[in-house]
């Protein structure tokens, strides 16, 4: 009969039945990480993109309405790509016009979950965005000279970061607060630009 007895002697320190529990422990667990699947394949295109956008309203001496519906794809797991076109009705005692355009963005997730870090019950993201705006805009509208005719271009670049809430599934509603770095000739934009748009 054999009989097998493990003491427990320090050696350097640390006691050899502590040094080879942990060395087990260790083995088991190079080798579960060895047993596991890792995909590196990308889910389909149609589950990685996304709808949304953002509209505002605004209605007294001055009248602005903004509708910018928006198209995206998450190409990583934290970077999504979106553009999409822009209509707005903007009215004053002067006059009205109807500017349209465009933008384009991209959005880096910094955080997915608040809650994975501060444990309160806030289920959070926040990101990081940088925005092209280009709008078309009537000559007429915006320079005083009587025989002003057709439209200018006029564009900015926006960067800034925002908070992300879902909403069940893959809506979410984001705040994001956006500041020009370049300025426009024709349109002012708040320091900081605050939106509110959703996605789903």
């Amino acid at each position: 009969m054999y009989k097998f007895c493990f003491y427990l002697y320090p050696l350097n320190g640390t006691p050899i039945m502590k040094r080879l529990i942990i060395s087990l422990i260790s083995i088991f667990l190079v080798i579960s990480l060895f047993g596991q699947k890792v995909s590196n394949e990308k889910p389909p295109l149609r589950e990685r993109m996304f709808f949304g956008g953002y509209f505002g309203l605004q209605f007294g001496t001055i009248t602005n309405i903004d509708i910018s519906p928006t198209v995206g794809v998450w190409v990583m797991p934290r970077v999504a790509v979106a553009l999409g076109p822009s209509f707005q009705y903007y009215a004053d005692p002067y006059g009205d016009t109807f500017i349209y355009g465009g933008s384009t963005y991209l959005q880096l997730t910094i955080l997915q979950d608040l809650n994975n870090i501060l444990p309160a019950g806030i289920h959070m993201g926040i990101f990081g965005q940088v925005e092209y705006e280009g709008l078309s805009l009537e000559k007429s509208y915006i320079t005083q000279m009587p025989d002003a005719q057709g439209r200018v271009y006029s564009d900015v670049v926006l960067l800034g970061a925002g908070i992300s809430q879902s909403m069940g599934g893959r809506s979410s509603i984001n705040l994001s607060f956006l500041w020009a770095l370049t300025q426009s000739d024709y349109i002012q934009y708040g320091s900081p630009e605050i939106r509110i748009s959703f996605n789903f």
